[in-house]
């Protein structure tokens, strides 16, 4: 776990996509859940009968790795967005945006895919794009 992950401040995870059904996710959910300053922000389809369905239905508990976890934090979803986006896509997506974002964060992919779609995004709409490493630490 990163050092700053633990400070008491309100957190934006950025996780793999899923449905909240195993992984670091379920880390991150069982530590950061319960405080309500957090947002559980999911992004794609949470199928039923999951654990991201069941939140994103309003449960105020759920059960990970055998112990009941309360959850109150904010739980929601970005329904626009696919986890099998390609970058014309992805530029498409960001061309619509009505205010330009202080900074696009690409947090996922082959190294030189994710610098090949940072150097799109600036020519290709003008905004700065980091590609970030893992544990590093942004200030918002």
């Amino acid at each position: 776990e990163a050092p700053d992950a633990i400070q008491p401040f309100p957190k934006v995870i950025v996780s793999a996509s899923g449905m909240a059904t195993g992984g670091r996710v379920l880390h991150h959910i069982a530590a950061f859940g319960p405080v309500h300053r957090n947002t559980i922000l999911f992004s794609g389809f949470q199928a039923a009968g999951t654990r991201g369905r069941t939140l994103l239905q309003g449960a105020r508990e759920v059960k990970i790795h055998g112990q009941w976890v309360s959850v109150r934090a904010e739980v929601a979803e970005l329904p626009m967005l696919s986890a099998h986006a390609d970058s014309n896509e992805l530029l498409r997506w960001l061309g619509g945006f009505r205010r330009a974002p202080r900074r696009i964060f690409i947090v996922h992919g082959v190294p030189d895919a994710a610098d090949a779609l940072r150097v799109r995004i600036k020519r290709g709409v003008g905004w700065d794009a980091v590609v970030s490493r893992q544990d590093q630490v942004f200030s918002l």
